[in-house]
This record gives structure tokens, C-alpha cells and sequence, in this order.
């Protein structure tokens, strides 16, 4: 269910929040044309770097905005997410399609993305599983070595978005497994949980 804007009324669906989500997942199959159109010519991945820029701010501010002014909508609930993996998701299937980032780096984050994405769905009736702090740090890193991926290489040495990306994947999958662990615990402890458990004590 939608949050009740500052007002008491739902937020309409059509806000600048979401507009800005749109914004980015209007911005996904740009970037991903500019990327593999232009492949290494200097011009092009600055263009594709400015896209995937902009995209990433407004994954900065949409949900800032939505918190503040009361605009959080199950529509952007949703889409957010989406918006987010699609975004990193292109960034990484291209590199490697160019040959710059090995494939099993994009498979690997690829699967905790979507992993952690089915965890939470899974656990949903428990509970929600809120970002960790460590997953805020694994997001800044993804962004941060794609970044540096992008821009020419005549400009930053390939050397150092590798060390970053390296960086990246262990973050990635530590904060996998800590989502597994704390799905795990949430089953467990959830009000829903001790109360199955409660009705299954009394009846036996």
C-alpha cells in the first residue's frame, strides 16, 4: 500500500520520485546503445559515462525524495529496484561483451542481485529485510568501478577500475551471504514464525 503523503492522502503514482525512477530506466537502454555503439572511441564512452552518471544520481535522489515528502508508492517500490539491477546489470553485461570485464564477475554479482532480490520476496511475509550498510557500500563500489570502466582508457589505466571491481565482487558476495543469514534469523523470530510455532505447541 502506498504511504500516506504529508497531506494524510496517498501520493499519486505520477510524482516527481517516480519520474525520476522512469527517468532512469529510460536511461538504461541509452546508455547501453552508447556503450556498445561506441565501444573503446574516447567520445562515445564519454557519453555513455555521462548516462550512466546521470542515472546513477537519480537513484540518488528519487528515494531521498519519496522519504521526505511522503511520495513512497508501490509503484516505486517496485521500480526502484528494477531500475537499480538493470542499470548495473546492463553496465556489466556490456563490459563484458567488449571484453573489458571478465564474464564471471557479471555473473557472479548478477546472481547475488537477483538472489538477494528472491530472498526478499521469499521472507516478505516475515518480514522486511531493509538495505544493510554493507550493501550501500557494495552498491558505491559497482557504480564507482563502472565509472571508472567507462571513461577512456587513455584517462585511467584499466588497472585501477579492476582493483575497485575486485573490491566490489568481495563486498558483494559477503553482503550476500549476510542477506542469507539474516533471512534465515527473520524466518525464525518473526511475530509470524513464533506465533506458528506457538499454535503448533498448543495443539500438540
Amino acid at each position: 500500500m502506498a504511504a500516506p503523503a504529508a497531506g494524510g492522502a496517498a501520493p499519486s503514482t505520477w510524482n516527481v520520485a517516480n519520474a525520476l525512477t522512469a527517468l532512469r530506466l529510460g536511461l538504461v537502454p541509452v546508455f547501453g546503445w552508447l556503450l556498445l555503439h561506441g565501444g573503446d572511441q574516447p567520445r562515445w564512452r564519454l557519453a555513455a559515462f555521462v548516462a550512466f552518471a546521470v542515472a546513477s544520481v537519480t537513484d540518488r535522489f528519487d528515494g531521498e525524495l519519496a522519504r521526505r515528502r511522503g511520495l513512497v508508492t508501490d509503484v516505486g517500490k517496485i521500480a526502484d529496484p528494477i531500475a537499480d539491477k538493470a542499470l548495473i546489470g546492463t553496465a556489466l553485461v556490456g563490459l563484458s561483451l567488449l571484453d573489458e570485464l571478465w564474464w564471471w564477475v557479471t555473473v557472479v554479482v548478477m546472481a547475488r542481485e537477483i538472489g538477494v532480490t528472491a530472498l526478499r520476496l521469499v521472507v516478505i511475509r516475515h518480514g522486511v529485510m531493509p538495505a544493510s550498510r554493507g550493501g550501500k557500500v557494495k552498491t558505491l563500489l559497482q557504480g564507482v568501478a563502472i565509472a571508472l570502466y567507462l571513461l577512456p582508457e587513455a584517462w585511467v589505466p584499466r588497472e585501477v577500475p579492476a582493483v575497485v571491481m575486485g573490491v566490489a565482487v568481495v563486498v558483494t558476495v559477503v553482503t550476500g551471504v549476510d542477506y542469507v543469514v539474516r533471512a534465515v534469523r527473520l524466518r525464525r523470530t518473526s511475530p509470524r514464525a513464533l506465533a506458528k510455532r506457538a499454535r503448533r505447541r498448543a495443539g500438540a
